[in-house]
């Protein structure tokens, strides 16, 4: 007798589980109902990879992880991040302990390296990284931030540029045992850039590698968008921005293409706000453009429409359209249905005291979303509902030193965008992280804003505030599913 055993859903489960990448069926079939039903559990493994923070030897970088407690874990769990290869050797620089309490790392000046990591068991669902970058003087000089990101292959980054003063890199950093082939393409104003030296980019093992866009053409473009795609293996991406005049922060990977995006968190002082839109497919896109203000949404004056050219880069620049009041971007199709990616390049201050961040269209907080490295002055949480209203929870961690978490809820009413000075931990030593989890009614998108003061400059960075997916749906069978052959 010839007995073979086959289980096809303990396969998926484990896949699932262990990568983070959803099944809500059995392979081959599209019953989610009775014994097919789809459970949510934790990921059992993540990856997370930081880029190099900075160029400049007067930069100071925090790192602060955090893993929100997740029911169904048990234990603590292992994690860390350490230097990429050829950065500098030594122990980790964040060693997390247990979910529910952040853990700080620093490091100083240009020679601080990209950062790969991975967590797994307790400390996995939802494990967060960001890195906080203080510049003073020079080039890029401010505040940047980003939220060190999971390996993918495939990447928008509208709002980079080759212009005249400014220094963008986009960093490409491969956390795994095999060499990661890499392409950048650009696409300005009329269309894909060529460049030649943009294609085959080869990123080692456990190894990072920063470009510099102005290298890959001679054209110098104020706004382009960015196409990273990864031939073979997979790779963190992030692009840095360094100004001669504006300063500079991160600019994160926008949300996958879709017809609807939401771009939330714009400050109320903002002084220039600039849309950079693309449409990767074949067909042009119309969008109406609208600003969720705190009592409805509103058009922008002369800017209630952008049309944009199938694969050409369009910029829009809106001025100071939040006008003292805090506000999001959201995006809709006026006619038809076409993909699009987008982000947002804002600036505040004056005149020698300017500088910028950017938001990138974004996922909705999902089922959780978690941002760390929050401190008891300077924090601010904007949380925009694009459609019917949503009710959330948000809750501030212990401190890395010390305190005891807390919890608000929040009410915020369809098209409106409420910013608020989040809650502190009492007791608060160090920083903490903010988890934002959905309580009721419609979807709900967030940013953190961060700023502290350096002499006249208002330094600030955003980041925004996606499901972190830190649950996954996988096929729930009530029976044996074995096959028995004879």
């Amino acid at each position: 007798m010839n007995r073979t055993t086959l289980s096809l859903i303990a396969a998926v489960t484990a896949l699932a589980a262990v990568t983070g990448f959803a099944a809500a069926t059995t392979p081959g079939g599209d019953d989610t109902s009775g014994k097919a039903a789809a459970a949510r559990l934790p990921v059992e493994r993540s990856s997370l990879l930081c880029p190099q923070p900075s160029q400049s030897d007067l930069a100071e970088t925090a790192y602060t992880s955090y893993t929100p407690e997740t029911k169904g874990t048990e234990g603590a769990g292992t994690a860390e991040l350490t230097p990429a290869k050829g950065g500098k050797k030594g122990k980790a620089v964040v060693t997390p302990k247990k979910p529910g309490t952040p853990v700080a790392g620093d490091a100083t000046g240009a020679e601080a390296p990209a950062l790969t990591g991975t967590a797994d068991g307790a400390l996995a669902p939802g494990w967060t990284v960001q890195q906080t970058t203080s510049v003073t003087a020079g080039s890029g000089r401010g505040l940047l931030g980003v939220n060190c990101s999971e390996p993918d292959t495939d990447f928008y980054f509208p709002g980079a540029s080759t212009a005249k003063g400014r220094s963008d890199y986009v960093h490409l950093t491969n956390p795994d045992d095999e060499a990661a082939v890499v392409d950048v393409q650009m696409y300005g104003p009329e269309g894909a850039v060529k460049s030649e030296v943009g294609e085959g980019i080869t990123v080692g093992p456990h190894s990072s590698v920063p470009v510099l866009l102005s290298t890959l053409t001679d054209k110098a473009e104020t706004n382009l968008t960015l196409h990273v795609t990864a031939r073979s293996g997979r790779v963190g991406a992030a692009v840095s921005d360094a100004d001669e005049k504006q300063g500079g922060d991160w600019l994160p990977a926008s949300a996958d293409p879709a017809a609807s995006l939401v771009l939330p968190g714009i400050p109320k002082d903002a002084k220039n706000v600039r849309l950079v839109a693309f449409a990767p497919g074949q067909d042009d896109a119309d969008l109406k453009v609208q600003l969720a203000t705190s009592s409805g949404k509103i058009a922008p004056a002369g800017h209630d429409t952008l049309h944009l050219k199938s694969g050409m880069t369009t910029a829009a620049d809106l001025g100071a359209v939040t006008r003292g009041e805090a506000g999001s971007l959201i995006l809709t199709p006026s006619e038809g249905s076409v993909p699009v990616v987008a982000a947002l390049r804002v600036t505040r201050g004056k005149g020698a005291d300017q500088e910028t961040a950017f938001i990138p269209a974004t996922r909705s907080i999902g089922a959780r979303a978690t941002v760390a490295d929050n401190r008891s002055k300077g924090t601010t949480l904007a949380l925009t509902a694009p459609g019917s209203t949503g009710k959330v929870k948000v809750t501030a961690s212990p401190g890395t030193e010390g305190g005891t978490a807390t919890t608000k809820e929040y009410t915020v009413k369809g098209g409106t965008t409420l910013s608020v000075t989040p809650p502190v931990p009492s007791g608060l030593k160090g920083s903490y992280a903010l988890t934002v989890e959905p309580v009721s009614g419609g979807p709900v998108h967030g940013s953190r804003m961060l700023e502290k003061k350096q002499g006249s400059v208002p330094a600030f960075t955003v980041q925004t505030l996606p499901d972190d997916r830190g649950m996954v749906s996988v096929p729930k069978a009530d029976e044996d599913l074995s096959v028995v052959q004879k």
